[in-house]
């Protein structure tokens, strides 16, 4: 586990209108990725488990969350390379 430092990269920004929003995301994608992580991890599919006992997610919640944090990360990627600190 890494520890939290001062310099380490945010994910979120603020935009123009002060909300809080995932790089690479509309405020209601951020939104919305934000509801289904949730749901995902809190309520699986109708409280089904799988044969080893990992919960099952809803396919169409799964495949829309899976969207957003592919937007995300690519984005988050491209972030982080323009703002790499430049060696002299």
């Amino acid at each position: 586990m890494t520890r939290p430092t001062n310099n380490a990269h945010r994910r979120y920004f603020v935009d123009a209108a002060g909300r809080r929003v995932l790089i690479g995301l509309t405020c209601e994608e951020t939104f919305e990725f934000e509801r289904l992580d949730s749901k995902l991890v809190l309520d699986p599919a109708d409280g089904q488990a799988a044969p080893d006992g990992r919960e099952i997610w809803s396919a169409a919640g799964e495949r829309r969350w899976l969207e957003l944090y592919e937007k995300h990360e690519g984005a988050w990627k491209t972030w982080k390379v323009q703002h790499a600190p430049t060696n002299p």
